[in-house]
């Protein structure tokens, strides 16, 4: 049994966690807050992403320069990342400058001021953000499949919102929507690392507890999925194929039995797609299977990009392993690779502060406690065959797919034909 998580829950709600790690070094951070793309309306769409820039670029203490320059001095690193449903601004930094990180992501996260000269600064750096995405296809296919999978519903926009949108935020729409958004009951401050939890409380209490719940927050919708071949004709050299079904919720109880189906589909080298695809056929350099979970629906996905002559081959290759995993339980060899792989991958991410400062801020988020490893390997341990079979069974219906192809190919009909047969 390793060490517990410390937690401490401020007045206003705000959650402090810290994980002791005393054989480390060094000290990550983390400040998560459970807002994400999914929260923004359709003219807030890019919102959240907006102010993860904005973040870094002047407190009333520091200007943007002065939190680089402080972070660059000690040796330390931060960053920050929007997903569909959180934001985190997180750094890492040797045990002994750790004061001098909560200081400043502290003062960023307390009082960014989003001064409308540094916002007009930033804003064409997110547009060229937007223009890359779109020019590597690889990408570009992922959030083309997203839309064509979820519709309108806000699961299926890009994070980094639309052109138009972020052409006309200014700071009084980006303060409004920080303020109204980032409450204390969705902020949750993360610490893994060698780290004393009284000092961190002690440190982070005064400052965070200044921040006032607001008015509640609007329920996230949860989508209707749809089944649809999109196809998107563009000059390349390669068609790049994205297949979609419904996955699961972070928080379903067969998420493990979903993660080890996806490990022996497509996740790691040995797994059947990439011998099929491509050590046996050679048909494609790439190609993978993925999950992406939220908190109340998922999707589970394969990704790959082939010759345009050879897309509709591969695409019915693919469904007939799909067929497969619906029809035959998998191998006792599979599956104690499959668990095998994942306890391993499970134990070595554990011995990373950064992802362990990760891990528990994303535990506390959506299961309200610490979720340990041993309890997460006793679980995987005990999936069967037979749990993945009755998954593959609900999951790969050939109906509820959805199928995005981005490349040079004009006509959806004989990939309808294919996939709804």
């Amino acid at each position: 049994m390793g060490p517990s998580v410390n937690k401490t829950r401020l007045k206003n709600g705000i959650r402090i966690l810290s994980l002791k790690m005393p054989h480390t070094r060094s000290v990550s951070m983390g400040v998560w807050v459970n807002v994400g793309a999914r929260d923004e309306k359709p003219a807030e769409s890019g919102l959240s992403h907006f102010i993860e820039h904005m973040i870094f670029k002047g407190t009333r203490r520091r200007s943007a320069y002065q939190i680089a320059k402080e972070f660059d001095a000690i040796g330390g690193h931060t960053n920050a990342f929007t997903t569909m449903e959180n934001t985190c601004y997180h750094g890492k930094v040797m045990d002994s400058h750790t004061d001098t990180m909560v200081d400043i992501l502290s003062d960023i996260f307390l009082n960014s001021v989003f001064d409308p000269l540094e916002i007009e600064k930033e804003r064409p750096v997110i547009l060229q953000e937007i223009k890359m995405v779109k020019e590597s296809p690889d990408e570009y296919v992922h959030l083309l499949s997203g839309q064509n999978f979820w519709g309108d519903n806000p699961l299926g926009r890009s994070i980094l919102g639309s052109q138009e949108n972020i052409i006309q935020f200014d700071a009084d729409q980006i303060k409004n929507y920080f303020h109204r958004l980032y409450q204390p009951d969705r902020i949750v401050v993360s610490f893994a690392g060698n780290v004393d939890h009284t000092h961190l409380t002690d440190r982070l209490g005064p400052a965070f507890e200044s921040i006032e719940p607001g008015n509640d927050i609007s329920e996230r919708v949860t989508p209707q999925s749809q089944g649809l071949v999109n196809v998107n004709d563009q000059q390349l050299e390669q068609v790049h194929i994205c297949l979609s079904t419904p996955g699961l919720s972070v928080k379903d109880p067969r998420r493990y039995a979903c993660s080890l189906l996806n490990t022996i589909l497509g996740g790691n080298m040995s797994s059947r797609l990439f011998q099929e695809i491509r050590e046996k056929r050679g048909l494609a350099y790439t190609v993978y299977s993925f999950m992406m979970s939220h908190v109340d629906t998922g999707m589970c996905g394969i990704y790959l990009a082939v010759d345009p002559t050879k897309a509709l081959e591969t695409t019915a290759l693919v469904l007939a392993e799909l067929d497969r995993f619906s029809s035959k339980p998998v191998s006792p060899a599979e599956l104690k690779g499959a668990v095998e792989y994942t306890k391993g991958s499970l134990l070595l991410a554990s011995e990373s502060n950064e992802n362990q400062m990760v891990r528990n801020a994303q535990n506390e988020i959506h299961f309200n406690r610490d979720v340990t490893l041993p309890e997460v390997i006793e679980q995987v341990e005990s999936v069967t065959a037979g749990d993945i079979l009755a998954l593959s069974k609900s999951v790969f219906i050939r109906k509820k797919m959805g199928l995005t192809l981005l490349g040079p190919v004009k006509d959806p009909k004989p990939f309808e034909d294919v996939l709804y047969k």
